[in-house]
């Protein structure tokens, strides 16, 4: 069974826009989980446009089922992701000025710099993925730089204009897929999935975990929080 990581940052950034009380990430967090929600993702950022510090701590305390943190590589970040014991971390890229992650992370050209980080993540028992485009040489790179896992990063094949460019995109992903299980990689997979385009990604052999969020909360507008995650869930 796919499981299904539900992520609050949407939820933080309508909060951030009146830097109010409200909506609570950590609340939406619990009903995803109680919805069948596997895990809940959070992206701290360096800016802190979303998540903050204090809602990764919250979660860290409430929520029953794993919370997976999205962040950069930075000696700022992995600190804080070993002294709040978040279960999983996401490598990231991050520019100030994007919107949203734009891409996979460039882990062959920085390889000794992640794996010093997965090295200290890990000894404060963390399990750790890198976020990467469905390119093999990024995959393997992964896997010698000692990740636990790869999520692949799906924006491409979500935003395709085509059906031929997104069966181009489908098939990035197949092979990317099946390189990542030959090395023994755990397969997580991310970025613009949506009610539509989510079940093919789903069916991609070895595939353990989607992370969702943006599209759950455009659908929570229409049918409330729950059926959205609910419908997610049964998708996939």
């Amino acid at each position: 069974m796919v499981k299904l990581g539900v992520n609050v940052d949407h939820i933080a950034a309508a909060r951030q826009a009146r830097l109010g009380f409200l909506p609570d990430p950590v609340y939406f967090a619990l009903l995803a989980e109680r919805c069948g929600a596997n895990g809940i993702t959070a992206h701290l950022r360096e800016d802190r446009r979303h998540i903050q510090d204090e809602d990764v701590r919250r979660l860290r305390k409430k929520i029953k089922t794993k919370l997976n943190l999205e962040m950069a590589i930075t000696r700022a970040m992995v600190q804080f992701a070993c002294a709040t014991k978040v279960d999983d971390v996401c490598l990231v890229p991050e520019k100030r000025q994007e919107l949203t992650t734009e891409g996979g992370l460039d882990v062959a050209g920085q390889r000794v710099k992640i794996k010093s980080a997965i090295d200290t993540l890990k000894k404060s028992g963390i399990y750790t993925s890198i976020f990467v485009a469905p390119d093999l040489k990024q995959i393997v790179a992964a896997h010698a730089a000692g990740a636990d896992c790869v999520e692949l990063h799906t924006g491409t094949y979500a935003d395709a204009k085509s059906s031929e460019e997104r069966k181009r995109e489908f098939k990035k992903l197949l092979l990317a897929g099946r390189c990542a299980r030959d090395l023994g990689l755990i397969l997580n997979a991310g970025h613009g999935l949506d009610y539509k385009n989510v079940g093919p990604v789903a069916k991609i052999a070895g595939m353990n975990e989607l992370n969702i969020g943006y599209s759950i909360v455009l659908r929570s507008l229409e049918v409330g929080f729950e059926n959205a995650v609910k419908e997610m869930k049964k998708l996939i």
